[in-house]
């Protein structure tokens, strides 16, 4: 394969509230030939369901309420993931909802794509940069310094 046709291996994490694990596993299949080229993540349930289903391998993590969620942050934080499909139910109360909001903040605040419906998942994934060796900017948080005469960080 020459450079010009080389696919970059992305490292995406599946996630999906129950209401909204057919629609995941729906789009999926439909993407199955693209994600098989791809390192997959996905938390308990939604990884054992795409494992089975359609015979991908999946790295699996915790289910999202019992810190799966957490778990696929923290990969994004620190620069393990690329891309968060999360396809979360937003007319149901989740009993893991500050969970929710703290990976879809760590998405934000690290600049990674994300996707939480079919549509945005679609646009994504077709993209001609999903597959080439684009990276987008990750922010530069250093830690701050601290001032020790002001006592403050600055």
């Amino acid at each position: 394969m020459d450079n010009q046709n080389a696919v970059t291996r992305r490292r995406i994490a599946l996630v999906a509230h129950d209401n909204k694990k057919a629609d995941l596993l729906r789009w999926a299949e439909y993407n199955r030939e693209t994600l098989s080229r791809h390192e997959l993540w996905a938390t308990g349930t939604t990884g054992t369901m795409i494992e089975y289903e359609l015979g991908l391998p999946v790295n699996r993590l915790l289910s999202g309420p019992v810190g799966g969620d957490q778990q696929v942050g923290a990969m994004i934080a620190e620069g393990r993931l690329d891309v968060l499909m999360f396809f979360w139910d937003p007319l149901e109360p989740q009993p893991h909802d500050p969970d929710v909001k703290a990976l879809l903040r760590l998405a934000a605040l690290w600049n990674a794509p994300a996707a939480c419906n079919s549509a945005t998942a679609d646009l994504m994934i077709s993209s001609p940069l999903f597959d080439s060796d684009y990276h987008w900017a990750r922010p530069q948080l250093d830690p701050r310094q601290w001032d020790h005469e002001q006592g403050i960080i600055g």
